[in-house]
């Protein structure tokens, strides 16, 4: 069973997951698997520096990602091009991440900030929104990214709103309080998915 693990920017997502970790279910991040697929001597990033030219990379040839970010957030078409090149790889290398795992975990979770605006759901038995109110989804990314807050705005603006993802998760967790409360729900639904996978 692959459980998909989504909620917007600054909600918890990996903290969430690594505690799922220390109940021994493996985890694959999407963010991380999109960073593998754009790295030296890739073929994506060479289409994304042919594509938006050399402004994009830095000195050493890797993304520049603060730099491609500025481009396709301010130009939807753009951002569209891009995840035309990236979503179809990401999803081929997830798929082979989330196999490896699953010899080992008996669910396994497929962590992902846009689990239902890039159709990742489609790879998933059950979906699970980590869910914080978006003021505190702004304060943690403050805290966290060094970016700005308008920056932090247009990424929220590009994910889904806080009520639609809501209403897509089969599963919630409220993270907006302490580390414990968190813990709790999580071995709750640990439990659920290994009597549902058993």
């Amino acid at each position: 069973m692959i459980i998909g693990l989504t909620g917007g920017i600054g909600s918890g997502k990996s903290t969430v997951a690594r505690a799922f970790e220390e109940l021994g279910i493996g985890w694959v991040d999407a963010d991380d698997v999109a960073r593998e697929v754009v790295a030296l001597g890739e073929p994506a990033l060479t289409e994304i520096a042919e594509h938006f030219g050399s402004e994009v990379l830095n000195t050493d040839g890797t993304l520049n990602r603060s730099a491609l970010r500025t481009i396709v957030f301010e130009a939807p078409e753009q951002r569209r091009w891009l995840e035309s090149v990236t979503h179809p790889r990401v999803r081929e290398r997830l798929l082979s991440h989330l196999e490896n795992l699953q010899q080992q975990s008996p669910y396994v979770l497929l962590v992902s900030p846009l689990l239902f605006e890039s159709g990742q759901d489609m790879l998933v038995s059950r979906t699970l929104v980590v869910d914080v109110p978006e003021t505190i989804q702004l304060t943690r990314t403050l805290a966290r990214d060094g970016v700005s807050e308008t920056q932090v705005r247009a990424i929220l603006a590009a994910q889904l709103s806080r009520q639609e993802r809501l209403a897509r998760g089969d599963d919630i967790i409220d993270n907006s309080g302490d580390h414990a409360d968190m813990m709790r729900q999580v071995a709750q639904l640990d439990q659920y998915y290994r009597a549902e996978c058993a």
